[in-house]
C-alpha cells in the first residue's frame, strides 16, 4: 500500500475513534472521565499529523503519528486496567477507601470528587470497555503508522 493511503487510513481511524467518543458523550449521554479525556488528545494530534504528513514528505511525521497512536493505546489500556481493578488510577477520578477518615475529611472528599469516576465501566461490548477498545484499535493504528514510516 502507498504511504499516503496508510497515513490516510491511520488518520481516519483516529478521527473515527474521536468522533465515536464525542458521539457516546453527546448523543449517548455518557460523560467522559479524566482518563477518557486524556485518550482524546493523542487522536486529535494524530489527525493533524496525518493532514501534515500527506503534504510534507519525510519520515518524521509518520513516526510522530505512530507515537501519538501508541500514547492513546497506552492510556486506553491503562484505563481498562483501572476499570477492571488491576491497578489504581488517578486519585482524582477513582474511588478510595474511607477507613480512618474523619467526617470532615470524608465530606471534603465527597465535595471535591469528580462526577464521573475512571474506575466505572460506562459501556462495554464483548466484555471489553470503551477504554479497552480504544487501546486495541489504537494498536492497529500504530501498525498503520509504522507501515507508513517504512514506506517513507
Amino acid at each position: 500500500m502507498q504511504r499516503n493511503v496508510l497515513i490516510g487510513l491511520a488518520s481516519l481511524g483516529s478521527l473515527a475513534l474521536l468522533l465515536g467518543a464525542f458521539g457516546f458523550q453527546h448523543l449517548g449521554g455518557l460523560p467522559p472521565c479524566k482518563l477518557c479525556i486524556w485518550q482524546r488528545y493523542p487522536h486529535a494530534v494524530a489527525v493533524l499529523i496525518g493532514v501534515a504528513a500527506v503534504a510534507i514528505r519525510g519520515r518524521l511525521l509518520p513516526l510522530l503519528g505512530m507515537c501519538a497512536a501508541l500514547v492513546t493505546a497506552g492510556i486506553g489500556l491503562f484505563h481498562a486496567g483501572v476499570e477492571q481493578g488491576w491497578w489504581e488510577g488517578p486519585t482524582t477520578c477513582t474511588s478510595s477507601g474511607t477507613s480512618g477518615m474523619s467526617a470532615d475529611d470524608l465530606f471534603d472528599q465527597i465535595m471535591t470528587a469528580p462526577v464521573v469516576r475512571c474506575d466505572d465501566i460506562a459501556w462495554e461490548m464483548l466484555g471489553i470497555s470503551m477504554a479497552g477498545w480504544n487501546g486495541i484499535l489504537s494498536l492497529g493504528l500504530v501498525l498503520l503508522w509504522a507501515l507508513a514510516y517504512r514506506r517513507s
